[in-house]
């Protein structure tokens, strides 16, 4: 049973707060982390999930190895109070779903390359650079910590099952 809540729950609608630093090693974001590991986990199709969608509304959102293009460590997958702090002035069109909206797709113009600035969990300040499927993923996990979903984005909107996405998929 997964614990990811769906378009319709307030979390989802809600915009996050920023974890205090000295409390990125609490109990607590270790059990929200942890929690959010397990949905990531329970998901064949899913390369990020962020707080809100377990019902945490907190700045944080976490990779699975699907969306890394370059080596990784568990470090490198959780994003905490993350922000973009650079925009390419360049967008395309790309085609995205939400473990929240399921079985939802639709184009959503992105920037082509972006920047942010976040914390890992050991508390440290960090930069980074993405495009393409990093940067398109890092946008969309930033808008749900603001309260948006992608579908109020998107065009061409079309429910799409798993058994006719997996065949689309080949």
């Amino acid at each position: 049973m997964s614990i990811i809540v769906n378009k319709g729950h307030k979390a989802l609608s809600s915009v996050s707060y920023e974890v205090a630093i000295s409390d990125i090693s609490s109990p607590t974001i270790k059990e929200i982390l942890k929690n959010m590991k397990i949905a990531l986990g329970e998901q064949d199709d899913g390369v990020a999930i962020a707080a809100p969608q377990i019902g945490q509304n907190l700045c944080i959102f976490m990779l699975s190895p699907l969306a890394y293009e370059d080596n990784y460590t568990d470090q490198d997958l959780v994003f905490i109070n993350p922000k973009i702090t650079k925009y390419s002035k360049e967008k395309k069109y790309m085609m995205e779903g939400c473990l929240s909206v399921r079985w939802l797709y639709g184009e959503v113009a992105r920037s082509k390359k972006v920047n942010i600035e976040y914390y890992d969990i050991k508390g440290n300040k960090k930069n980074r650079g993405a495009t393409g499927l990093l940067s398109q993923v890092f946008q969309h996990e930033i808008d749900h910590l603001a309260g948006i979903l992608f579908d109020s984005k998107a065009k061409n909107l079309e429910n799409i099952p798993p058994e006719k996405l997996k065949e689309m998929q080949k």
